[in-house]
């Protein structure tokens, strides 16, 4: 049945503007009631008479149906979705953070209140993922699921490859171009394709795993002796979060710069695309592709939310039925590269094999394989100037 939502929408930045537009340009069974706005100074597309900056306007109103979370504020959006959900209002958010930070707790909410929360936006943009790992792979057996799911990274890191910008300069036309942040850490750091991959090990695997516990390194250290390494290779660097089961009991979840070969698949996805290779037992290997940054890409992924919502769609949650049989786990070693500035680091690390060491007064790399769990526990460590550790395929 499609049910007539009425929609209370709180931001109106990139991606609320966006899904507006998206909107106007449909015949829906939904209207807009409210957008509930930060600062009511800044100049508007739309009549004054849309906007407030009380959220009880939305959150209290018993025509509204359905909230729509596009706020940049983790903490407020939680109090949002939830105080929605629990009013009996369904929910359509993007906000990754939140969602990866409080998934177990929302899940709840949704059983104990009724209510559907949706957030395909919240991942990889335009890329249709959630809800194939909820539909499609619901009764399979996934070996891995991986690739790029940062759009602002991935637009830096090509323009760095493919037109030799210097680091700052790629950074500068992201953020331009409204792909990146004025504090670009959450995406340059590896926090958002964290928070992503932790939503993903839910769908895959049914695991509800703190985004504090899994391993995030990002771009921010790349330097351009890592550049010259990867070019006389002939790899590109990509930053790639990784969820695989290792042993029919435990998954494994890290981000980590990777060197990509030209036979990987993920080595032509540049700009602000993301990739998304999903790997099975019986379905074997599926890619996902599509733009990963911008408004129109994200708010088309909220309106396919809201669309479902008309009738009456919500996840099921189908792979934390069994999920006693799988455990998040850090035990597992992994081949990288690592260029360093004091020698105690490679002791500290405990690499367990060395394939390939330089020296050079101004460069030094080692290639070897190292625990998960080491460098989890060394992150402070690895993660600062001087430094720049990438998995690299043996």
């Amino acid at each position: 049945m499609n049910n007539k939502l009425t929609l209370g929408i709180f931001g109106f930045g990139v991606v609320g503007q966006g899904l507006y537009d998206i909107i106007k340009t449909k015949n829906l069974n939904l209207a807009i009631k409210r957008f509930v706005i930060k600062h009511p100074d800044k100049k508007r597309s739309l009549p004054a008479e849309l906007f407030t900056t009380d959220a009880n306007a939305v959150l209290d109103d018993p025509e509204i149906n359905t909230v729509v979370e596009l706020i940049d504020d983790a903490d407020a959006a939680f109090d949002i979705v939830s105080r929605a959900l629990k009013s009996g209002k369904n929910v359509v958010s993007a906000n990754k953070k939140m969602i990866a930070n409080h998934l177990e707790e929302l899940v709840n909410i949704q059983h104990q209140y009724g209510t559907s929360l949706l957030y395909e936006g919240a991942v990889c943009g335009s890329i249709p993922i959630i809800r194939n790992l909820e539909e499609y792979y619901d009764n399979e057996l996934l070996h891995s699921v991986t690739g790029i799911f940062n759009g602002s990274s991935n637009y830096i890191l090509s323009k760095i490859f493919n037109e030799n910008l210097a680091y700052a300069t790629a950074l500068k036309q992201a953020q331009d171009l409204g792909f990146a942040e004025t504090d670009p850490t959450l995406d340059v750091g590896g926090f958002d394709p964290k928070f992503k991959l932790a939503i993903v090990a839910s769908h895959a695997y049914g695991l509800f795993v703190s985004p504090d516990n899994i391993l995030n390194i990002g771009i921010d250290k790349l330097g351009a002796a890592d550049i010259q390494f990867a070019r006389e290779k002939n790899y590109k660097i990509k930053l790639v979060p990784t969820a695989r089961e290792i042993n029919d009991k435990s998954v494994i979840l890290y981000v980590l710069p990777k060197l990509i070969s030209p036979e990987h698949i993920l080595y032509n996805v540049e700009n602000e695309y993301n990739g998304v290779s999903v790997k099975a037992a019986f379905a074997d290997e599926q890619f996902f592709y599509g733009k990963g940054a911008g408004g129109h890409p994200t708010g088309s992924a909220v309106l396919s939310d809201i669309a479902a919502l008309r009738y009456g769609y919500r996840y099921e949650y189908k792979k934390h039925i069994g999920a006693e049989a799988l455990a998040y786990n850090t035990d597992w070693e992994i081949n990288v590269y690592l260029r360093y500035d004091d020698e105690s680091l490679i002791d500290q690390l405990g690499f367990s094999s060395i394939s390939e060491r330089y020296y050079a007064q101004e460069f030094k790399y080692v290639i070897g394989r190292i625990n998960l769990t080491n460098i989890l526990k060394n992150r402070t460590s690895v993660d600062r100037e001087g430094i720049f550790i990438a998995e690299i395929t043996p």
